[in-house]
Formats: C-alpha cells, sequence, structure tokens
C-alpha cells in the first residue's frame, strides 16, 4: 500500500473517532458524555465485620475508574453513581486434611452495587459481584497476609464492576 493511502485512512479514522459522540479510552470504556463519577459509602453489612474493608472497598473502586476512565471524581451530582453493601465476607475451608482440618481456607467477599447514569437511565443496574481468595489451612489472615487478600479480591472484584458499568463488551 502506498504511504498515501496509508496516510488517507489514518486521518480519515482519526476523523471519524472525533465526530463520535461516545467517548473510548484503549481499555474498551465507554463515558458516553459523562464526565463525572460519584462512589458512595460501601457500607459493611456482612455477619463478620473486618473494620477496614468498606472504606478500603470504596477508595479501591474510585482509584480503578480514575485510572482507567477519563471521568473527574466529584463527592455529589456525579453523570455516574456507584453505591451499595458489602453483603457476604466470610472465611470457609475448601479442603481437608486425613485428620479433619483445613487444608486450606477461602475467603469470600460478595458487593451489592446499584449503578446509575443520570445521562442514560438504560444502563442503571443492580448486581452483586463476589470473588475470593484461598490460602493455607494453618495461616491467619493477618497484616499484610489480609492485605495481599483483599487486594486480590477488590481487584477482581472493581474490575468486574467496570466492566459492567462502562465496557461495551
Amino acid at each position: 500500500m502506498s504511504r498515501l493511502i496509508k496516510i488517507s485512512l489514518c486521518l480519515a479514522l482519526i476523523t471519524l473517532c472525533q465526530g463520535c459522540k461516545i467517548k473510548y479510552s484503549f481499555s474498551g470504556i465507554s463515558t458516553g458524555d459523562a464526565e463525572t463519577f460519584q462512589v458512595n459509602n460501601f457500607v459493611n453489612n456482612a455477619a463478620l465485620v473486618e473494620p477496614r474493608i468498606a472504606r478500603d472497598f470504596t477508595l479501591a473502586l474510585q482509584d480503578i475508574i480514575l485510572t482507567q476512565s477519563s471521568l473527574a471524581l466529584t463527592p455529589t451530582n456525579g453523570d455516574i453513581i456507584y453505591e451499595g453493601e458489602i453483603t457476604r465476607y466470610y472465611v470457609a475451608p475448601i479442603t481437608a486434611t486425613s485428620q479433619s482440618t483445613a487444608a486450606q481456607n477461602r475467603l469470600t467477599m460478595e458487593v451489592n452495587v446499584r449503578f446509575f447514569n443520570t445521562l442514560d437511565s438504560e444502563k442503571d443496574f443492580e448486581q452483586k459481584f463476589s470473588f475470593y481468595f484461598d490460602y493455607e489451612g494453618g495461616a491467619q489472615l493477618i497484616g499484610s497476609q489480609l492485605d495481599e487478600a483483599l487486594e486480590a479480591i477488590f481487584e477482581r472484584i472493581t474490575q468486574d464492576i467496570i466492566n459492567k458499568s462502562l465496557a461495551d463488551w
């Protein structure tokens, strides 16, 4: 293909993309006409209460949206609004030893999310998202081990929320 044709195709593609009203990023995020978002504080309604997870999850969701979209964070009146609660947070054995003790445990967290797009209510939804972290049965999830577990869980759940709310898959 000649160089002139390649340049013409590139310019046509750029012009076409700039003419679209929907804003896309390289991560597949579609924000439409939205410019701002807010994440209301998630509440921990789980039977097992870990004091910091509600705040840390709220911050993790804010961070991933800031990182993967062009939306600006606002405390009120966001074009896009996330809210919800942590509904489940528990540890359960998943494999046992011959002595009937846990060989491996699983920390599971479930979050109920309500998503509102104030510019396009057809995109609103309420859905539960969950993920888990497996660890050795004799280990205790404290300190850096708990941090590692929560980071893995938050990363997966927040990415799933982004995919559902902003990615046109």
